[in-house]
């Protein structure tokens, strides 16, 4: 293969971007519904961080070691798509037990595995966009993705209310445990997930290490899983400085949309539906309306993704998304203003702009910066910075809702608006200028 890589096609990008539309169906399911099938089982405000904890640890573990393992693969089935196979396989069995669940610490359980699966096919995705696409595609890349997420979330926000408000599967009053609707999503999800999965890995087709020798002698030298953690460890300390620059904004999106994704749903169940409890027909509707407002901000996110680059082009990345965040900053810091179900969508137009960006700019902005025989490692890597910001927030927040904020739902959505500004001015600080810059 010519170390010069081909142009690709809309299509060709189409084909091998499809699999995150079956990705964030499944994960925006667990977004938009763990808070509420924790609460079906008993768990109370303060409780619901620490709840979350299994999804950060598992990224920090999970991403960088298949990075690792993906980097040295090539066979007859490829060298990422083995690895979005096994964890589109595990990520749909575990969707559909998940909400069968009977109890807080087995619901837990699961989301571990979960989360783990979705780590094991999501982190190669990103590493297969800079493994086929030339540095002037790679924005295209990362925002066909952000296109695909968020059609991906706008159908698992949908599908909810259609069961509910369509086909009837609303609970009665007083019921107990996870209702029926979310059995069936989450079932539903399961099929999405493995099938546009499939799609990409028989519609793409993958070419070998560019120089096969070098890949050869990298393979030889780097067996054992000692080899792999010392890999891991040196590389994590040693990657180009823009990617620690990335950190500091990575930081602070991430604890926003953390709180977000934490209390948003709930929040509007109990403030602004005020549910008396979790098995009052206000609180699935509040619930349900949570999922379309994730689902209202995952239109924008596609729709803002097809203009994105054009934007990006004319302004620079950098600038694009410090305003990108602003505007999500702005929109959950609205919610403070909000009385009714239907003023929370102008607060999610503005995360749905900044959640385009945060999915694919840092990513254009840093694999420029990558040893390309490292792709998959660093993205892994990468990922830390959005995992320990929510290992943080697991944590520490439930104390902070306890403590300081009474458990007011509406205030930790605010903060998280307030940790996406201060990300908005740290981007700003970040030099994307001087590749192959490496920490000593």
């Amino acid at each position: 293969m010519s170390n010069q890589k081909q142009q690709l096609n809309f299509w060709q990008i189409w084909n091998m971007s499809f699999g995150f539309l079956g990705i964030q169906f499944g994960w925006a399911l667990q977004l938009g519904n763990m808070s509420a099938i924790y609460e079906y089982l008993g768990a109370e405000p303060d409780q619901i961080p620490l709840l979350w904890l299994a999804a950060p640890l598992t990224g920090l573990i999970v991403q960088p070691i298949v990075g690792f393992l993906s980097d040295r693969t090539w066979g007859r089935f490829g060298r990422r798509k083995p690895y979005f196979l096994i964890g589109a396989i595990l990520a749909s069995l575990a969707l559909i037990v998940m909400p069968h669940a009977p109890v807080i610490w087995m619901a837990a359980g699961l989301l571990w595995i979960l989360d783990t699966s979705i780590n094991i096919s999501m982190e190669p995705f990103r590493a297969f966009v800079a493994d086929l696409l030339p540095e002037n595609q790679l924005t295209r890349g990362f925002t066909m993705q952000s296109f695909f997420i968020g059609i991906g979330a706008v159908l698992a926000a949908a599908f909810p209310w259609l069961l509910v408000n369509v086909f009837g599967f609303a609970e009665e009053a007083g019921s107990e445990g996870v209702p029926l609707y979310l059995k069936i999503a989450f079932a539903v999800g399961a099929i999405f997930f493995l099938s546009a999965v499939l799609y990409t890995i028989l519609k793409t087709k993958e070419y070998p290490p560019e120089d096969m020798e070098s890949f050869k002698k990298m393979k030889a030298e780097s067996k054992g899983f000692k080899f792999a953690i010392t890999e891991i460890f040196t590389d994590a300390f040693n990657g180009p400085r823009v990617m620690y620059q990335l950190a500091i904004v990575q930081f602070f999106t991430w604890i926003g949309m953390f709180l977000m994704w934490f209390y948003f749903t709930t929040m509007v169940a109990n403030d602004i539906m005020a549910a008396p409890s979790p098995q009052s027909p206000l609180y699935t509707e509040g619930i349900v309306w949570g999922n379309i407002c994730f689902g209202f901000y995952s239109v924008v996110t596609f729709l803002f993704a097809l203009v994105i680059p054009s934007i990006a082009n004319k302004f620079g990345k950098k600038l694009t998304h410090s305003i990108c965040l602003i505007c999500g900053g702005i929109g959950l810091l609205a919610v403070y203003y909000m009385n009714n179900k239907y003023q929370l969508l102008i607060s999610m137009a503005g995360v749905g702009i900044a959640w385009s960006s945060i999915l694919s700019m840092p990513y254009a902005i840093l694999t420029p910066h990558l040893p390309k025989n490292k792709i998959g490692i660093y993205m892994g890597i990468f990922n830390f910075f959005i995992v320990i910001p929510e290992i943080i927030a697991t944590l520490t927040f439930g104390w902070v809702m306890s403590e300081i904020l009474g458990n007011n739902r509406v205030s930790a959505v605010m903060f998280g608006g307030g940790m996406m500004l201060i990300a908005a001015i740290a981007i700003l600080f970040v030099n994307e200028k001087n590749k192959n810059t490496i920490v000593a």
